[in-house]
């Protein structure tokens, strides 16, 4: 399923970045305005997050939204053909 794939690579983006940042979640929290718990879904991939959300985390970790995006840094073979289409099932 497109969101289960999508979601799982876009938290474990967020993850990379805030641990190379060296915050936990409760200063994320903090720097974006969201609540600690619901970071750690994103993390998961547990949430489906609106643009605006996703350019805060791109302010906070002062990056492009593309490179926020990005997800072959974390996942060298990500590729757009592992998103399933509603229209394709």
């Amino acid at each position: 399923m497109i969101n289960e794939f999508l979601l799982n690579e876009f938290g474990s983006k967020i993850k990379q970045l805030r641990l190379d940042k060296n915050i936990s979640q409760e200063k994320l929290s903090f720097l974006t305005g969201f609540h600690r718990t619901y970071i750690g879904m994103i993390e998961r991939g547990e949430r489906n997050i609106s643009l605006t959300n996703m350019a805060v985390f791109a302010k906070v970790f002062e990056i492009n939204l593309s490179e926020l995006l990005d997800f072959k840094v974390i996942n060298p073979n990500h590729s757009f053909k592992n998103y399933d289409l509603k229209s394709e099932k």
